[in-house]
């Protein structure tokens, strides 16, 4: 039996589907990985804060197949930029918690580096499949530089199944575990992807950031406040985009976006003092103990550019839907 096979039956006993005719489905790997498979093949790879590493999900790609992530570090690529290693996959962090850096977790180069924070896995509370959509529930502790919990972010993650897009619903939940907890302003945050190299702005091939008001190039992007954002750009010869749109109960809604000509998509509310470039304005949030903060996304992956793929439409049904 394939390795694939194999993977799609042990999830199917391992979160109790009745029949055959889940389509997506949850294989916890070990203890810090679950394996994510749509229509009995392999998606990607929810990893579970591997290494004290920040969680993320890798690899990302369309329906029919095309990869829109960029492999660096997990793996060579030929032609693939090899900047920023701590951009993995698709991921939620900040760059100043409590003054405490969650964006970059990476392993310090050297004794003298200063130590950064670091993610502890709690528990896996849910993985249910379904035939249109799967669930997964995950508990993370952040640490800081010390070893000690200061929060505690519960992340749910719904992967839809689609004849023609990738739907991925991601809400993370942050509780503090001190008195308070206070999200700084820095443009070093907070929920993005980080794109293959060949459909960023910066390869030159047409690759092309729009957000909801039209704007387009990260000189007219970076830094704006807008409801979505779709960065689209050539795969193997076709073209594929990635939207990430912002949800009306979020803090700061529309968020501000920290995206990139080389390939970075990020919403960020807080980094007022980078955006606005200048320092009448604070984006720090403080959150306290007992008054949890949510955030919520929904990212599509879908084929042909902005405009083809219909993302204002797209985004549209999103707010229809209850929130």
């Amino acid at each position: 039996m394939g390795t694939m096979k194999v993977l799609a039956l042990f999830a199917m006993l391992a979160i109790g589907v009745p029949t055959l005719s889940a389509q997506v489905q949850f294989t916890l790997t070990g203890s810090d990985r679950i394996v994510v498979t749509i229509d009995s093949r392999y998606y990607t790879t929810f990893y579970l804060a591997v290494n004290g590493q920040k969680p993320y999900i890798w690899p990302l790609s369309t329906a029919d197949g095309l990869v829109v992530t960029r492999h660096f570090p997990m793996e060579q690529f030929p032609g693939e930029t090899n900047d920023h290693p701590h951009h993995k996959g698709l991921f939620f962090s900040h760059g100043d918690i409590n003054g405490v850096d969650f964006w970059d977790t990476e392993p310090r180069k050297s004794p003298e580096a200063p130590k950064r924070a670091s993610m502890k896995l709690v528990r896996v509370e849910e993985m249910r499949g379904g035939e249109k959509s799967g669930t997964i529930k995950v508990v993370f502790d952040g640490l800081d530089p010390a070893g000690n919990a200061v929060m505690r972010e519960t992340r749910t993650v719904v992967f839809h199944n689609g004849a023609s897009l990738r739907i991925i619903d991601y809400g993370v939940t942050i509780e503090p575990l001190a008195s308070e907890l206070e999200l700084g302003d820095t443009k070093e945050g907070t929920f993005g992807i980080r794109l293959a190299t060949s459909m960023t702005e910066d390869a030159g091939k047409g690759g092309r950031m729009v957000n909801a008001e039209g704007a387009e190039t990260e000189k007219n992007v970076w830094g704006k406040r807008s409801e979505w954002i779709d960065y689209s750009g050539p795969v193997d010869g076709k073209v594929a985009g990635v939207a990430i749109f912002d949800t009306p109960s979020n803090p700061r809604y529309p968020t501000y976006w920290h995206s990139r000509a080389y390939g970075l998509e990020a919403a960020n509310p807080f980094g007022l003092h980078d955006f606005l470039k200048n320092n009448l304005h604070d984006g720090d949030m403080v959150v306290e103990r007992g008054h949890p903060v949510h955030f919520q996304y929904r990212v599509v992956i879908h084929d042909g550019d902005t405009k083809s793929a219909d993302i204002a439409g797209l985004y549209k049904a999103y707010l229809a839907e209850k929130h």
